[in-house]
């Protein structure tokens, strides 16, 4: 207009300067309210649903990050899925906290944030809506929905995809800005590139870019451009193809396990999976970890009511897009983005799952924020209206994650949540007791186990951990009828193999348990349990040369075996190999240093080759653990009253010893009795020498011990001369 001036310099440098600090206080703001809802996590545990398999008791995550790691992450299909960068973080996770749960939480949550605050960022750029971008990263950040991926160890796949999914869309709003530059162009395809690389499911995200362009990017022109935009795309939709043939072949044996579900059960379960999410999003109430497929899968009125709801927003959608663009790219970012997840090729036996909403429901929180926005335009206290509103779905969000997100503080808490929140979950009974079993409550776990079995008996896994419980509680005869069942049901369940070698092991039938143990490593030859297990067997037997190699084997798998190093050094004693044996028998005293038994076996290592001092010292540790150990009282007792070395002799110690051994005999073991008077004997007592000696010989004529009654009168002659026996 004429006379009209621009904006003082001044001016603009200021409000410049206000959306700047506006934009990091919002960041902050985003970050803090990721932590309260999610900080907790820092002092949880694992849970015993898939953290074993890809932390606790992962070899490979547990070597750290090593050039052999790297290699086998990038060369091998680990954990149903190819995704060697979700195995790497896992393995520095491990460099830097070992096995503290808190730590890869912890990361967990680093890794969610950073995502919401680059989706802020990138909305921010994508569109100048500074307040609606922030709503957007807010929902996003703390839905109730979003638990399971951050709480959980195992889902490390998803913030780590995530992440590099929003590092992707960041990269294609600069390339935008200049779509002549190789360089940013590369930079797209290197990100979209890592965050296949963490989770093959964001396969959809070059048709994410496409909406993106539509709206709010707006490079949509006649059909000339469009074609261009899909060319544009076709570098990351070959990279998205590798990416899906990988997951087929890593998937094979779940997808082959599933061949059974017909395509219209699938079909089935994928629309009602759509329609549960949406109910979820709205009222995230009843969320567990794991919801069961019905077993004659949904009637059809529920298919055909679930369908009803997608296809009716569908169609308004359609409608109304032309107008409204942002309709068409949330609702169909949405859509787009489940449908890998929904089930039509299904691996696994669970009917929809809470993770799998992590980057989906982003396009409905787009859409429902900005249509409140374009709803609310006319109102006089629109503003007002719309901050309070936000405010209070945001506090009842956080309210509602963090009630979530405490049930997953230990797998106790998870699965007696998941029982509460579902009906007929073989699973959740199943892991249940398994959590009640690793913490010693045997009755607890064998009734959830039994729970297990009723729901649906042909569950081999419920019917090999009841085996194992009942093994445990010393009903042997029971559990070895359920190892026998789950075997019934699935012939190449290693678990169920091995377990019922014990079982046998345990009934006498040292042979047939040798045979389940060779099964179970047919099937699964990193077992490290089964190795050892079969050396113990093999042992049993005189095999002794076999017995050593397995029990190596085990230590191959599991370097830090205590009990395979225990009994490895016993085995190679047996061979003469005592040198060999006091160095894994001290390997194992450094895994397990309150091990009593270990200290025993190191002392009679030591004996062996004549290092008494060494033995003395490892009694008297052993003896420090267990002050009420009889045989160990007597062996020290023994060794301090009869030693060559002077300097090693305590005779009022040796005394002190052999009498507590001696009254916890009731005084009628001979070989106690006979150490009691070789103490006497070094204190000077000779009378009371005599008398033990005396009455020790007795007990093994008794016995008809009679080499031991020979040594036992050379003994007493020598007290009789008034002299202590020592040995040379």
């Amino acid at each position: 207009m004429i006379g009209q001036q621009p904006p003082p310099k001044n001016a603009a440098c200021a409000d410049g300067w206000a959306q700047r600090w506006r934009v990091a206080g919002l960041c902050l703001a985003l970050a803090a309210i990721t932590f309260a809802v999610f900080g907790q996590t820092a002092g949880f545990g694992f849970v015993n649903c898939d953290d074993d398999v890809y932390v606790y008791e992962n070899a490979k995550v547990a070597g750290g990050l090593t050039l052999e790691g790297l290699a086998w992450v990038f060369t091998h299909l680990d954990c149903g899925l190819y995704h060697p960068l979700t195995m790497l973080s896992l393995m520095a996770d491990y460099q830097l906290h070992g096995l503290h749960a808190g730590g890869y939480h912890l990361t967990n949550v680093l890794l969610h944030t950073a995502s919401v605050i680059l989706l802020f960022l990138v909305l921010l750029q994508m569109t100048g809506a500074l307040w609606r971008s922030a709503f957007v990263a807010a929902v996003f950040a703390i839905h109730p929905l979003r638990v399971e991926s951050v709480a959980w160890a195992a889902e490390r796949k998803d913030v780590l995809a995530g992440f590099f999914f929003m590092l992707t869309l960041g990269a294609y709003v600069r390339y935008v800005r200049k779509p002549d530059s190789p360089a940013r162009y590369l930079s797209v395809v290197a990100a979209f590139a890592l965050a296949l690389l963490s989770k093959p499911t964001v396969v959809t995200l070059p048709f994410v870019l496409l909406l993106l362009d539509y709206w709010p990017l707006n490079r949509f022109e006649p059909p000339r451009k469009l074609s261009r935009l899909i060319l544009e795309k076709i570098p990351l939709l070959a990279l998205a193809a590798g990416a899906c043939a990988m997951t087929v072949l890593a998937e094979a044996n779940g997808i082959a396990a599933r061949s059974h579900v017909t395509m219209l059960s699938r079909l089935g379960n994928a629309t009602v999976s759509c329609a549960v999410y949406l109910r979820q999003m709205v009222w995230p109430e009843g969320l567990a970890v794991f919801y069961p497929q019905p077993e004659k899968g949904y009637p059809l009125w529920t298919t055909a009511l679930s369908l009803l709801v997608p296809a009716l927003i569908t169609g308004g959608v359609l409608a109304f897009g032309r107008k409204r663009r942002w309709l068409l790219t949330g609702w169909f970012w949405y859509l787009g983005m489940l449908t890998p997840m929904l089930g039509l090729v299904q691996a696994g036996s669970f009917a929809y799952a809470d993770r799998t909403t992590y980057l989906p429901q982003i396009g409905l929180y787009l859409l429902l924020t900005w249509a409140a926005a374009s709803l609310s335009a006319d109102w006089l206290h629109r503003r007002a209206a719309l901050g309070g509103l936000a405010a209070i779905i945001l506090v009842a969000l956080i309210l509602c994650a963090r009630t979530q997100t405490a049930y997953w503080r230990d797998s106790e808490s998870l699965w007696n949540h998941t029982l509460a929140c579902t009906t007929g979950n073989v699973v959740a009974a199943n892991n249940l007791g398994n959590a009640l079993l690793k913490k010693g409550r045997l009755d607890e776990a064998i009734l959830c186990f039994q729970k297990a079995v009723q729901i649906k008996p042909g569950y081999a896994q419920a019917q090999n951990n009841l085996g194992n419980a009942l093994f445990q509680k010393g009903r042997v005869d029971e559990a070895i009828v359920h190892d026998q069942e789950a075997l019934r049901i699935w012939p190449g369940f290693a678990e169920a193999h091995f377990n019922l070698g014990l079982a046998l092991c345990q009934k006498g039938g040292v042979d047939e348990a040798i045979v389940q143990f060779q099964e179970a490593l047919k099937i699964k030859p990193c077992h490290a349990a089964a190795h050892y297990a079969l050396g113990n067997a093999l042992r049993q037997r005189g095999r002794v040369d076999e017995a050593i190699s397995h029990y190596q084997s085990a230590l191959q798998i599991k370097p830090d075996f205590a009990e395979a190093h225990n009994n490895l050094g016993t085995a190679l004693r047996q061979k003469g190999r005592v040198d060999e044996a006091i160095s894994h028998y001290q390997r194992a005293l450094e895994i397990m240093p309150d091990n009593e038994s270990i200290h025993v076996n190191l002392a009679n290592a030591f004996l062996q080759k004549g290092g008494v001092g060494q033995a003395i010292a490892h009694f008297q540790s052993a003896l420090q653990i267990d002050p009420a150990d009889m045989e160990v009282q007597n062996n020290l007792a023994w060794l301090l009253a009869t030693c060559g070395q002077a300097s090693l002799r305590n005779g009022d110690k040796a005394v002190l010893l052999a009498r507590r051994a001696n009254e916890l005999a009731g005084g009628k073991n001979p070989v106690i009795l006979g150490t009691l008077a070789a103490a006497f004997a070094e204190a000077g007592q000779f009378a009371d020498a005599r008398r033990s000696a005396k009455e020790a010989i007795t007990l093994a004529q008794a016995a008809g011990r009679r080499e031991m009654v020979r040594e036992l009168n050379d003994e007493l002659r020598l007290y009789e001369a008034g002299r202590p026996f020592h040995r040379p």
